[in-house]
């Protein structure tokens, strides 16, 4: 009975030993991990929460109050003068007009490019035609290239072409500088890829494309993800290539966005400039929001062979 007992007081007492263990012990290093994450997390968010409480106030409430302040009466005027009347240098139509041609131009680049880029990818990775390292290396000195050094070969291009200040012309150039990150992020997925289940597709007598559209590209979703955040955020967001190969018809959200800034007759509207920039960021922001898991998980999905 004794021993009886002694067991049974022994096979209690190993649950509770085990959540000891499991015990979340804040440890020094814990805390300040915990304190920079904090102190990151608010370095990022405070100028975004300005931004926010500052378009929603009136300028005269942005006169007497502090930035931090919260809207007292809060008002959806400075956002509908941002998209519709707000002046972006002589014309005076909002970022509507910057908004479809920053859509006109983001939608085509970004399927041109991520196709193109699988493509390339698919090809050297799995099919290793003749020169393939050379044709790679080639599309990576594209990456490391400043794309400054470029501009002034472009645009005496273009303008032969006739295709200057066009929309055409801003998806050409996005496709072109997309194309090769875009070829090193699917060569490396394909590279994941079993060559086995190459092989089987080859047996089976699936050719260079069949086995591209048929296998290989609904495998790679994952990546076709990840390449699409990736071109969608970088073109929506970029200044330099807008300002350059665009004009006044022509112009995406960020040089319209600059534009309503730096312009001012009397006083400036503060709460319109942080509207209107709330509103250029809206849809980047959206697209990491409902997708941004799949980024992560597509960044890793081609770091393990096999």
């Amino acid at each position: 009975m004794n021993v009886h007992a002694q067991f049974t007081q022994a096979s209690q007492g190993k649950p509770t030993h085990s959540r000891n263990k499991k015990k979340i012990r804040f440890s020094p290093a814990r805390l300040g991990l915990y304190a920079f994450l904090l102190f990151a997390s608010a370095f990022f968010l405070l100028p975004l929460y300005v931004m926010l409480v500052t378009s929603f106030k009136t300028m005269d409430e942005i006169r007497a109050s502090s930035i931090f302040a919260i809207p007292m009466a809060a008002t959806l005027k400075p956002w509908i003068e941002a998209w519709s009347s707000a002046c972006t240098g002589l014309e005076c139509g909002g970022l509507r007009v910057g908004f479809w041609n920053s859509v006109q131009i983001v939608v085509p680049s970004v399927i041109v490019s991520v196709l193109i880029g699988a493509l390339n990818g698919y090809a050297l990775s799995l099919w290793k035609p003749r020169y393939g390292n050379l044709v790679f290396g080639i599309l990576m000195m594209g990456i490391f290239v400043p794309a400054q050094v470029m501009m002034v070969p472009l645009v005496r291009m273009l303008s032969t072409l006739g295709l200057f200040g066009s929309l055409p012309a801003l998806v050409l150039v996005h496709t072109i500088f997309g194309m090769p990150i875009m070829t090193l992020l699917f060569r490396n997925y394909f590279q994941s890829v079993p060559d086995e289940l190459f092989k089987a597709a080859r047996i089976d007598g699936g050719g260079f494309w069949r086995i591209f559209f048929s296998v290989m590209l609904p495998m790679s979703t994952p990546m076709l993800i990840v390449a699409t955040i990736m071109q969608v955020t970088g073109i929506w967001n970029d200044y330099l290539m807008g300002l350059i190969f665009g004009s006044a018809d022509t112009a995406p959200m960020t040089v319209q966005l600059n534009n309503i800034v730096n312009s001012a007759f009397g006083e400036r509207a503060y709460n319109v400039n942080m509207a209107a920039t709330i509103l250029t960021s809206a849809v980047p922001l959206f697209v990491y929001l409902i997708s941004g898991r799949w980024f992560v998980r597509g960044i890793a999905s081609g770091a393990v062979k096999g």
